[in-house]
């Protein structure tokens, strides 16, 4: 448990650090969440430190009990009320904040922040390469319950990591890339053109 909350720690660390030096003008540019640009997906990855239980249940009930329009209610009111630097700063001063997800444990607080960190580098073109150590945490729990919950259908598909020693699925067609970029395929991301080989990429029909 002390090796996980300290690579959950060095993740955001690391993050805030390259939020730090991104050009003002990035933080309105998209990411691979949909609808998300830099700051709403930084405001989402900052939300657990910033309101309580009660609150989130508060704000839970206002959506009808669905946490996909909550969270993406939030993410939009606070990207607009808070900074860059804010939200930055917030991000930097949470590193050993004890949040998981309901559930997922603390290797469910480092997927969250690996998967959201992902969807900010690789939407801007960053070359920033996660560790092996934490995308094996990542990677391991990976099931079916994964891909129901992001929608993604990999039937006939095969996924192999070129750096890493990390498969899944069984299916004839290989696809291959790097971890991280597979890791953000079984996600429901759609990754840039290039990204993965055997597949341009996996499309909506693919998922």
């Amino acid at each position: 448990m002390t090796e996980i909350k300290e690579l959950i720690a060095d993740e955001r660390r690391e993050l805030a650090e390259l939020l730090r030096q991104l050009p003002t003008e990035d933080w309105d540019r998209p990411t691979l969440c949909e609808g998300w640009r830099v700051r709403e997906v930084v405001a989402h990855m900052t939300m657990p430190y910033r309101y309580s239980m009660p609150r989130i249940l508060l704000e839970l009930a206002k959506s009808g009990g669905r946490f996909n329009p909550m969270s993406d209610r939030l993410a939009r009111k606070d990207a607009a009320a808070m900074s860059a630097k804010e939200l930055t700063d917030c991000l930097a001063a949470n590193v050993n904040h004890p949040w998981k997800p309901p559930g997922g444990g603390l290797e469910g607080a480092l997927s969250h922040d690996v998967i959201h960190g992902l969807d900010i580098t690789v939407a801007l073109g960053l070359d920033r390469k996660v560790p092996a150590e934490r995308l094996r945490i990542v990677l391991e729990p990976l099931s079916d319950k994964h891909l129901k919950y992001f929608g993604t259908d990999l039937t006939g598909i095969r996924l192999q990591a070129d750096d890493l020693d990390w498969s899944y699925g069984t299916g004839p067609r290989l696809v291959t890339g790097s971890a991280q970029d597979l890791l953000l395929a079984v996600c429901g991301r759609d990754l840039p053109t290039g990204h993965l080989q055997g597949a341009a990429r996996l499309t909506k029909e693919n998922r």
